[in-house]
């Protein structure tokens, strides 16, 4: 007997030569059965690995009752007995027959092709790689190991064959990659693409959240602007190294430098017309102002001045510090300051005349009052600043205040209204070159108004791809990780939903004084009512609700509050 099996970029399975499609598979537990023997080492595994692996949830008899049937149907589907064979307390795959495992080939000749330092032997070993392994199974806790080890492998094959465009399609942030290809560039004359390059880089890297190119990269780049022989360096290069060299110096802790470096690329940015990068250097001179703890008051003044002196310019200062301005609003006594502090800046812009400083003016006061639960004054105001930002044509500002709208949608149980809301607000976001913040925000809207388990998957999955695919604003994609965390939990995904738990509190840390922390300890206490650990859950849950008081933020504490009422006496008895 003659087995192939194909893991990476899809699933199949032939014996000798015959090959069940899709469809002949009615159990889905059967075929992963098979999968997770074609993955274990010698394609044996223990039937109580089998059993922890496919039906964690369930006790010894109903698991090995469940095996059985799977191991039956299995069979019956490949139309071979001896397909799987189970030797006392062993599955095993075909263990008589010729198994050829796509992985593992690719898993063998891309080690020994390392070993041998042959870019040619390693160029072939990445063309088996022909996709990620099991992509259907996402949520299989048990291939989350093995897709990242064969993953790592096949980057490892491209570099040392010198493929740097395919490395860049894996990993869009590798700079070694980027400077390879910066660096052939240069060494052929190739000006342009040298500047092609760093700019598809920066593009990435997202200077309005403080990330940037490494300072060899930019030297590079600046190497490439200052050759001989070509036409001198334009504006829109010299304010795009200036705006490198900014996010260099902020992630040095040299904030001076850094701002001075934002202020002069805005300066040049704004005299030649550049609107993005004139958002991109207000965000670098913002986000310095924040690490010296002095935002507010530098917001004050850039708001004043950008409307006296350039108010063509408004949409992209207010855009490149909205995310800040949400961040002050978050922190304790957060309310009270930025509550007073938009009540300056409306007066101001009204006095002046500014539509997009009445929209951003009114966005902030709705949102503190829609963290505060008083949901009524909080769609009356931000319903006037989102019409006022279409007025002014600011799609993020507009974006975000029907972000906030939807989300009141949702807590007045109008599902339907609140996803409306959501796609208008996904649809303009998309538009704008803050969509890095916003976009994920609607993606976690879809997670919380989500009815069925399929929505429920289908909603997580989308926001997966937008992480995967796309430079997302890690504080803003917050809300996404604990909202599918929570989600994941109450499905009863508890491997999956423990790991985006870890890695939301390590970006959670980033952010001091936020409440992110706060949203961890909420969903660690649902990940703990999961598990059964009801007493757990109720201390995570109470003391989530005091620091959400603390914080101001009524709504979220009544919710951790009503998850302990929720979960019952013996919940409401450990509280």
């Amino acid at each position: 007997m003659h087995v192939d099996v194909t893991l990476l970029g899809q699933f199949s399975i032939s014996v000798d030569g015959r090959s069940p499609g899709a469809g002949d598979w009615r159990r889905t537990r059967s075929v992963a059965v098979v999968k997770l023997l074609a993955l274990a080492p010698r394609h044996r595994m223990h039937r109580e690995q089998v059993i922890d692996a496919l039906w964690p949830e369930l006790g010894p008899e109903a698991g090995a009752a469940n095996l059985r049937k799977a191991i039956h149907y299995a069979r019956r589907t490949l139309g071979e007995h001896e397909i799987i064979l189970v030797e006392g307390e062993t599955l095993a795959l075909a263990p008589g027959a010729e198994i050829v495992v796509d992985a593992e080939v690719f898993e063998a000749d891309a080690a020994a092709a390392l070993k041998t330092d042959d870019p040619a032997a390693a160029a072939r070993a990445a063309q088996l790689y022909v996709g990620d392994l099991l992509p259907g199974d996402l949520y299989a806790e048990w291939t989350d190991e093995r897709r990242q080890r064969l993953r790592d492998l096949y980057v490892r094959a491209l570099k040392a064959a010198g493929l740097w465009e395919q490395v860049l399609s894996v990993d869009p942030f590798d700079e070694r990659a980027v400077r390879a290809l910066m660096q052939s560039a240069l060494d052929a004359g190739d000006r342009g693409e040298v500047i092609r390059q760093f700019q598809r880089l920066r593009d990435r890297l997202r200077a309005d959240m403080g990330m940037g190119p490494q300072a060899e990269t930019v030297k590079l780049y600046e190497r490439a602007v200052a050759l001989r022989s070509v036409e001198p360096a334009g504006i829109s290069e010299r304010v795009r190294g200036l705006l490198a060299w900014g996010i260099v110096q902020l992630n040095n802790g040299e904030f001076g430098d850094a701002r001075e470096k934002g202020e002069e690329a805005r300066l040049l940015a704004i005299a030649a017309k550049l609107g993005r990068e004139v958002g991109e250097a207000s965000a670098i001179v913002g986000i310095t102002a924040h690490m010296q703890g002095r935002w507010r008051e530098m917001f004050q003044s850039e708001f004043v001045d950008c409307i006296q002196r350039s108010p063509q310019f408004a949409t992209e200062v207010f855009d490149a510090n909205l995310c800040l301005a949400e961040f002050c609003l978050t922190k304790a006594g957060g309310h009270d300051e930025m509550r007073k502090c938009a009540g300056e800046l409306l007066a101001f812009a009204e006095g002046a005349g500014s539509i997009a400083g009445r929209a951003l003016s009114l966005l902030i006061l709705g949102m503190v009052e829609f963290l505060e639960g008083r949901l009524e004054p909080a769609e009356a105001t931000l319903t006037a600043a989102e019409k006022l930002a279409a007025e002014a044509g600011t799609p993020f500002g507009q974006a975000l205040a029907l972000h906030r709208l939807a989300e009141i949608a949702l807590a007045r149980g109008q599902n339907w209204r609140s996803n409306r809301l959501a796609q208008k607000g996904m649809r303009l976001s998309e538009s704008t070159w803050c969509a890095a913040h916003s976009s994920i925000r609607f993606q976690c809207l879809a997670v919380e108004a989500a009815t069925t388990p399929q929505q429920v998957r289908e909603a997580i999955e989308a926001g997966d791809r937008s992480l995967a695919e796309r430079t997302i604003c890690q504080q803003c994609s917050m809300g996404f990780r604990v909202a599918s965390a929570i989600a994941l939990a109450e499905a009863g995904h508890l491997d999956h939903a423990v790991q985006r738990i870890n890695a939301a509190e390590r970006i959670a840390g980033m952010w001091q004084g936020s409440p992110w922390p706060v949203a961890i300890w909420e969903a660690r206490g649902v990940y703990r009512l999961a598990c059964g650990e009801g007493g757990q859950a109720a201390a995570l849950f109470r003391e989530a609700a005091a620091r959400y008081s603390e914080f101001g933020r009524v709504r979220d504490e009544q919710r951790c509050l009503g998850r302990i009422a929720a979960g019952g006496p013996a919940l409401l008895a450990a509280s």
